[in-house]
């Protein structure tokens, strides 16, 4: 694991990431599964979305 500190842009996004799972972590389990479910469906998004970027290269 590397010990390189993270840019800005990168500590920001994980910032608000945590933050956000925070909020719903205090919410009525049938809201919580949902919002974990967009917070999957948005961050598999990213992760395809960077592995077909770097494919490219």
């Amino acid at each position: 694991m590397s010990s390189e500190p993270h840019p800005a842009s990168e500590s920001s996004t994980d910032d608000s990431l945590v933050s956000r799972l925070r909020v719903i972590e205090d919410q009525p389990l049938e809201t919580r599964a949902a919002a974990l479910g967009q917070v999957y469906d948005e961050l598999a998004a990213r992760l395809e979305s960077a592995s077909r970027l770097g494919a490219h290269d």
